[in-house]
């Protein structure tokens, strides 16, 4: 062996010389055979050819250098190279801590979160031994390899090496990171799901359990998508998969983990004819009006019913039976039959994850496992009539929300008006003994600590590290099962405490693993990675009022779906109030509801209608609105709507009518609102087209029926009603046209659309 200087030096001595220098500074290394030695004039280096991993299937081979940076991920039936090599600088598994704990790390780093990469992998069968010669630790992946997926579990990890110098304790380990991959970016990425796709290659990296962090984060043209899990939460026996494969057959990679895993399986879900039904959601059902609610249903086109909680029981938590429900179950299960035996399927809308606070969890005596948010140590005691409580720490972070402000001491709940932020420290205006609980008097130094209160405000959220979820999720699928429901809305999913990203799948699991049938789908307020094999339907919004639901539409709606279909998901276009027309509000209109329900068959969505009986009768264009709805599932479900039709819709702010002609068949045409209609009247709506050479207009009265004068004569135009059957009669002269406004109908002229608009705005009510 020759040193830069030319000296030859035998191989033996060279080692000998490097372990003595190593050894003074009491630092062991491990010589292996096959190194490189070079020598320059004042340095040594050891320097070796890096050996290759091979992890693969038959979709994709994946390939790691022996420090466990990332070499290669090559799809195979295209023959294109997944990663980013200009980012694979780093290993792909790391450890974490929150600040050093080893001593000699500590007296070096800084006091904050360090993550430590991996230095030397190797492959032994299906395992990856994976170490971390900095922390001391080994760690050992177990590779599950198929057809469909590479499965990453971290089987053990152990603390590799005892004493250097002084005995030394095994340090702690906040995270561990399982994979972080620099993914090359395509034309689309799914943040939910964790999956980049294009229309030929699809990659992604999903949890193989509840207890896997997934996430990503995009940097220019790399996505660095992430799997690794949490000290506090579970750090072995956690596991990621790494699907790479054609896009046409992702969901069959992610259907098969789900069956090999026993995940929840959002993929038949979402595969299930049912998945695309629209629901309606009967406000006030009752055993005596049930049947009201199943006609108007019908003519929404509606195949799906969804029951909230509060139409039935009082209290959320023990599910306290309202007074509508005399007979309890009896009756709930005589509703559930007539939905049925109507040929629509039952679901169930509930919270889950709270309590209400006027559920025995709550009242007379507080469930030691509500959660507290803030802990407070009482600084001085506490009597029965104290309205100040003193306490050691400060209540800056304290929510000052109406409704929100509240203590448990002990079995006391105790509302607070307000608080002192420097010390002495208290909570002033206290009232005592809320929510029906009992005063009681604390001796100094008692723990105690702020109620977890929910925004709306009217539950107090759940501890979920505690049994209570479970304890409900059993309440609540007797009731689901015994009912004979078929789909659930998780509402409220946000109502947990952190983490997020493990709580908020976690509380819907507890509740979804009980539930029996298995749901045909599942809706949810909010979602996490894992929840994407539970909730597989997305959520729908709060309604929006008359005059702002397009733009909301827009805003929302159509954003969420765009963000859902990029993890192969549907969304939910609604809720949508149904609003009778008053002095306050137009009401619900035919054409607010086309819009929805366009926009929703742009993205294969269904929608969500509040059904209201009150509002139903009082609005004179209900037929209209429910026939709009109809129409529109009709054409969604069957499946009528080209690729091209479908990109408009999604692509421009156009509105679009959808026609039903007279052979029966469906055509959706754009069409302009028509404004003013009248020159004395903002009561009409009317919406012009093109169509068959022809101006068509489609007009109705918003509130009543009126009478429309047009300047022109009777002859020039004809009237029709929406089933285009027949030339209806209508008065006139050589100078004007009179007609009747109530229901939607057509009018058609032989003239071009700029002048049909000028006919309308000289035209009159009488």
């Amino acid at each position: 062996m020759l040193c830069s200087s030319g000296y030859k030096i035998g191989q033996k001595t060279i080692k000998t010389m490097i372990v003595r220098n190593i050894k003074k500074h009491k630092i062991i290394i491990s010589l292996f055979l096959g190194f490189n030695i070079i020598c320059s004039s004042n340095v040594f280096a050891l320097n070796s050819e890096k050996s290759e991993i091979v992890i693969e299937n038959k979709d994709m081979r994946f390939m790691l250098y022996d420090d466990g940076r990332a070499k290669s991920l090559i799809h195979k039936d295209t023959g294109q190279e997944c990663l980013d090599l200009d980012h694979t600088g780093k290993s792909i598994f790391a450890l974490t801590e929150y600040r050093p704990y080893a001593t000699e790390l500590m007296l070096t780093y800084s006091a904050k979160p360090r993550k430590y990469y991996a230095d030397r992998v190797k492959k032994v069968g299906n395992k990856l031994i994976v170490q971390f010669e900095e922390l001391l630790y080994t760690a050992t992946i177990d590779l599950n390899i198929t057809d469909y997926y590479i499965g990453f579990t971290l089987e053990k990890l152990e603390y590799t090496i005892g004493k250097i110098g002084v005995e030394k304790r095994k340090t702690e380990v906040d995270e561990f990171t399982l994979l972080e991959l620099p993914i090359k970016k395509r034309s689309d990425f799914g943040e939910w799901l964790n999956v980049v796709w294009d229309e030929d290659v699809s990659v992604n990296v999903l949890a193989t359990d509840p207890y896997a962090k997934i996430d990503a984060v995009i940097n220019g043209n790399t996505c660095v998508m992430y799997a690794g899990m949490e000290n506090n939460i579970k750090l072995t026996g956690v596991g990621a998969a790494l699907i790479a494969t054609n896009t046409n057959k992702l969901l069959s990679c992610i259907s098969r983990l789900e069956e090999d895993y026993n995940l929840p399986l959002g993929v038949k879900s979402r595969l299930r004819d049912e998945y695309k039904y629209s629901y309606y959601e009967p406000k006030g059902i009752t055993p005596e009006n049930v049947d009201e609610h199943i006609a108007y249903a019908k003519k929404g086109g509606f195949r799906q019913m969804l029951l909230y909680y509060e139409d039935i029981f009082i209290s959320m938590g023990h599910f306290t039976w309202n007074n509508h429900y005399l007979h309890k179950m009896h009756d709930l299960k005589q509703v559930v039959q007539k939905i049925e035996e109507a040929g629509i399927i039952p679901g169930f809308h509930i919270h889950y994850n709270k309590a209400s606070k006027n559920d025995p969890y709550v009242t007379p005596v507080p469930d030691p496992r509500l959660n507290l948010t803030k802990i407070f140590t009482l600084a001085a005691p506490v009597n029965k009539d104290d309205s100040i409580i003193i306490v050691e720490e400060s209540p800056h972070e304290c929510t000052l929300e109406a409704g929100r402000r509240l203590l448990k001491l002990g079995n006391e709940i105790i509302a607070y008006e307000n608080y002192t932020t420097s010390s002495p420290y208290q909570f002033t205006g206290c009232k005592r003994g809320e929510l029906g609980t009992k005063i009681a008097v604390a001796a100094k130094g008692l723990k105690f600590g702020l109620l977890d209160i929910d925004t709306w405000p009217k539950f107090i959220r759940f501890d979920q590290r505690t049994s209570i979820q479970q304890e409900v999720a059993r309440r609540v699928s007797d009731i689901y099962s015994e009912a004979g429901f078929k789909f659930v809305y998780f509402d409220g999913a946000e109502d947990v405490h952190f983490p997020y990203w493990y709580n908020v799948p976690k509380a819907q699991l507890e509740v979804y693993k009980n539930l029996n049938p298995t749901p045909i789908f599942s809706e949810g307020a909010t979602k996490s990675h894992f929840s994407w094999h539970i909730i597989t339907r997305g959520n729908a919004f709060d309604t929006f009022t008359p005059q702002d639901v397009k733009e909301a539409t827009d805003m929302y709606q159509v954003k969420a779906a765009r963000y859902m279909n990029e993890s192969f998901s549907s969304m939910n276009f609604g809720w949508n109030d149904y609003l009778a027309p008053s002095d306050k509000t137009t009401g619900m209109q035919p054409d607010m509801y086309a819009y929805i329900c366009s926009r929703a068959a742009a993205w294969d969505c269904p929608i969500g209608l509040f059904g209201r009986l009150d509002q139903f009768k009082n609005h004179p264009r209900t037929e209209d609105n429910l026939r709009v709805m109809r129409m529109w599932e009709e054409v969604r479900i069957a499946g009528l709507m080209t690729d091209e039709q479908k990109h408009e819709l999604r692509n421009s702010n156009q509105e679009h009518f959808l026609f039903k002609n007279v052979d029966g068949k469906y055509e959706i045409i754009p069409y302009q609102r028509v404004q003013p209609v009248t020159k004395n009247s903002e009561a009409i709506r009317a919406f012009i087209f093109r169509r068959a050479d022809k101006t068509w207009v489609v007009l109705w009265h918003t509130h009543g029926k009126e009478l429309l004068r047009i300047p022109i004569s009777k002859k020039n135009i004809a009237l029709y009603d929406m089933n285009v059957i027949k030339n209806k009669i209508h008065e006139g002269s050589n100078n004007y046209s009179t007609i009747l406004v109530g229901n939607c109908r057509y009018l058609v002229f032989d003239l071009p659309e700029k002048e049909v608009v000028k006919l309308f705005a000289n035209s009159e009510i009488l």
